[in-house]
């Protein structure tokens, strides 16, 4: 007697990889991926292989969700302290062995791959705080809140001395997110919050003293001085430091409700708006699809918030709830940045937006958070009965 197997077919291969997905966070993913896209095409068409290295990079990030996605909570909890170390380690390197560009040494040339370390701890660093609380559970104090205090503040000066303040300043937000879903005191986040709003309002306040050539100032370096100055009057310097802020908002301003239509944008294609496959795309994503896009594109990302919010709080663990929490609010708060950058309300800084903008690093770390996303999105169905 013969006996016949029947071969499986692609979707019963391909089930056990990606059946338990979480279908409302791959539904915002799929967008999101589609609207970069569009606006890479758009934006970078003539800028050299930019869309298919933009394509080439998502693809290398969803093959690093969908390997992300099959590691357990509990495994990612495992290599929460050796990837934290090896960041560390890479940051080191970098002060002394890395590659200095435009002023700034950020980068280590491995010879196949120039690696960005900084990037590596937008995750290690809220993977080790959720570790360390995870750990201390049950008798949290004091201590354990300056423990992780120190764990943040090391890799931030770090990255601050390269000099990075974007990047330090979404490991520091990235950090301080699990340490208030851990816990933290209002009585010490409300005085906080107080101090910096009253630092906002000294700053406009005395913006034609403090910004005059000549005073320095304390921490921070020239070229952020005059970031922050140029944010308060990009008009001092039209054709030089607020050539960015300018020309972005013209951009978005002349994009109207509806858009000038796709590869339609004057500004963009006549290169007035500097960077436009990075950091200020989405000035070029404004001018061609108007206020309507803007509010998908936004609607989008707002989505992605809540679905991460939802995951967090149906987690099984402490450690799952504090990752995922901390990545849902630090991939918000990126595009928060950028968006924020190019409306000319906040300094500009070289943060990316998520999806959309071009970088090879920045990619596989959005991946990566999402593989974590999706990792504890599963666990926490496993759990429900």
């Amino acid at each position: 007697m013969t006996t016949i197997y029947e071969q499986p077919t692609l979707w019963q291969r391909l089930r056990p990889v990606v059946g338990g997905f979480d279908g409302p966070l791959a539904a915002a993913v799929v967008l999101l991926a589609a609207l970069g896209l569009v606006a890479m095409y758009s934006a970078g068409f003539d800028h050299g292989t930019r869309f298919v290295d933009h394509g080439r990079n998502m693809l290398i990030a969803l093959a690093v969700l969908v390997v992300v996605a099959q590691v357990p909570p509990q495994r990612l909890a495992e290599i929460a302290v050796p990837l934290y170390a090896v960041g560390i380690v890479l940051l080191l390197a970098t002060e002394f062995f890395g590659v200095t560009k435009k002023g700034a040494t950020r980068w280590l040339d491995l010879g196949f791959l120039r690696l960005q370390p900084s990037e590596i701890l937008k995750i290690a660093m809220p993977l080790m705080l959720a570790w360390w609380f995870q750990k201390r559970e049950g008798s949290r104090g004091v201590g354990d809140f300056l423990v992780a205090a120190v764990l943040l503040v090391v890799p931030v000066l770090l990255v601050l001395k390269q000099p990075d303040l974007g990047t330090a300043l979404l490991i520091l937000a990235g950090g301080l997110y699990v340490i208030f879903f851990a816990g933290l005191s209002w009585k010490l986040i409300v005085p906080a919050m107080a101090v910096g709003l009253a630092g906002v309002v000294a700053l406009v306040a005395a913006q034609d003293r403090i910004c005059q050539p000549g005073v320095d100032w304390p921490v921070l370096h020239a070229y952020q001085k005059g970031r922050v100055c140029t944010l308060l009057d990009p008009t001092s310097d039209p054709l030089g430091k607020g050539f960015h802020i300018l020309q972005g908002e013209i951009a978005i301003g002349s994009g109207g409700l509806t858009g000038k239509g796709f590869m339609q944008g004057t500004q963009t294609h006549l290169e007035f708006i500097p960077e436009r496959t990075t950091d200020f795309i989405f000035a070029a994503f404004a001018e061609e699809f108007g206020l309507a896009g803007c509010l998908v594109l936004l609607g989008a990302f707002l989505f992605l918030l809540l679905r991460g919010l939802m995951i967090a709080a149906d987690a099984p663990t402490l450690f799952a709830r504090l990752l995922a929490g901390a990545i849902t609010l630090s991939l918000f708060t990126y595009a928060f940045v950028n968006m924020g950058m190019v409306l000319g309300l906040l300094p500009v800084v070289g943060v990316p937006l998520p999806f959309i903008s071009y970088g090879g690093t920045a990619m596989v770390s959005l991946g990566l958070a999402l593989g974590i996303l999706m990792s504890i999105a599963r666990a926490g169905r496993r759990r429900l009965p």
